[in-house]
């Protein structure tokens, strides 16, 4: 165990050092970005990682992960697969899971395909849910707006086909009981 002659030992020490290496990269990247209390950005934030607002932002923010602390405010809009509000958000939130606390503050719209709403939690604005939230474009849902100028077509069609499909519902059930 302790030989001298046992030259085996010295190579699996060479491995453990340039797999450490790797590691320290890859734990450098999965680090979260953290912007303190005394910060105020304007302009937009992008990350790919998880990133931890305690600050002031006015701009839109793209992150994997962001944690909106309680003293923290965003004007602006924010993208992200997982957000967890605990401050202040001036803007509309588009994420595939949403965490509101009781502390949170949403004046904004809020495209989610998860959400979760504490008491005590303050929400002005519309919520929708989407099964893909990130891909729905807010130029899509501007047009969207534009097209309903031309909706009412379309709106006369949509009572004729759910007209059309709930009697034979209403039959099912009545056959049913």
């Amino acid at each position: 165990m302790f030989n001298k002659g046992n030259k085996d030992t010295s190579t699996p020490e060479a491995m453990p050092t340039s797999s450490a290496t790797a590691k320290r990269t890859t734990m450098k990247s999965k680090a979260p970005s953290i912007l303190s209390g005394d910060l105020v950005l304007t302009g937009s934030i992008v990350s790919e990682g998880e990133v931890q607002l305690d600050g002031q932002v006015d701009g839109d923010i793209r992150a994997g992960s962001l944690i909106i602390g309680e003293e923290a405010s965003v004007n602006g809009e924010v993208f992200a697969e997982t957000v967890i509000v605990r401050g202040r958000v001036n803007g509309s939130l588009r994420a595939r899971q949403v965490q509101l606390a009781a502390t949170a503050r949403i004046e904004g719209d809020i495209v989610h395909a998860a959400l979760s709403v504490e008491s005590g939690a303050f929400f002005d604005g519309h919520c929708r849910h989407s099964s893909d939230p990130l891909s729905d474009k807010p130029a899509a849902s501007k047009d969207g707006g534009s097209k309903s100028a031309g909706s009412p077509p379309p709106a006369a069609n949509k009572p004729s086909s759910v007209t059309s499909i709930e009697p034979p519902l209403a039959a099912s059930s009545k056959s049913s009981a």
